[in-house]
């Protein structure tokens, strides 16, 4: 197996991977090796695509948009390829024989260790016997693989975007907000771990709660002035856009 691309998503594939009797691990092609060394300090490592060896699959994990430049700068090759995209179509890999995805559903940081147990891994393949594959080094470090086609995956995407990246934006609004006033941002977890438990036993429809769904205009109408006070200006139109969110899901959940 060679890994192309080494950043956040390749570098905990690889590991968890590495670990496993059922891989073997022959090159990592990446433009950085600072991190390599420190993992898989015994394997062949090149930033030259004149150099990348043959294997039975090349797992390719870079930003989106140079996924299909890469592919084509691996050249044909007798092994599966695959990227780890969310949101790209596994079309982008058609110039190869053998194409397919695999796409982990987990946000993913190097400073930050995850078990692969639990994590589901969509996969999808131009062939059975490749899907069989994928399936196979899937559930080596996963109880979770699913088969899911590009277009929902796309969806998978895109509704991963509002609950992680946008959440964590959101976290870092808060922070900024805190520290407006000298309190710390930790005095919040608490509050993130129970809003994270609640939604695995109820739907996020259910565990809704705060004063947009109570439709407590005052206590609105007091952030709102808080946030002007606060010179957080910009935040009030999103403050008001996700309040009228909440109101409207509610409204649509009781229709």
């Amino acid at each position: 197996m060679v890994f192309i691309g080494y950043g956040n998503v390749n570098y905990h594939i690889s590991n968890a991977l590495y670990e496993t009797s059922q891989v073997y691990v022959k090159q990592v092609v990446s433009q950085n090796n600072k991190d390599l060394f420190r993992t898989l300090k015994n394997i062949s490592f090149t930033t030259d695509f004149q150099k990348v060896e043959e294997a039975d699959l090349y797992i390719i994990a870079v930003p989106d948009d140079a996924i299909e430049d890469v592919s084509n700068r691996l050249g044909a090759r007798k092994g599966l390829v695959a990227h780890t995209s969310g949101s790209v179509s596994i079309k982008v890999l058609n110039t190869h024989e053998r194409y397919g995805v695999f796409y982990p559903l987990q946000t993913f940081s190097k400073n930050r260790k995850v078990s692969f147990q639990d994590i589901p891994i969509c996969i999808e393949a131009n062939s059975n016997s490749d899907l069989a594959l994928l399936r196979t080094l899937a559930t080596s470090i996963s109880d979770n693989v699913t088969e899911v086609s590009s277009e929902e995956r796309a969806t998978l995407h895109l509704a991963a975007v509002f609950v992680n990246n946008f959440t964590n934006y959101l976290y870092a609004v808060s922070e900024d907000i805190l520290k407006a006033k000298g309190l710390d941002f930790s005095l919040l977890k608490p509050l993130l771990q129970e809003t994270a438990e609640k939604v695995q036993s109820l739907s996020p429809k259910e565990a809704q709660t705060g004063p947009a769904k109570r439709n407590d205009i005052k206590t609105m109408q007091n952030h709102v002035h808080l946030l002007q006070q606060l010179g957080k200006e910009p935040l009030i139109e999103l403050y008001k856009k996700l309040s009228e969110g909440i109101q409207q899901n509610q409204t649509n959940e009781n229709s």
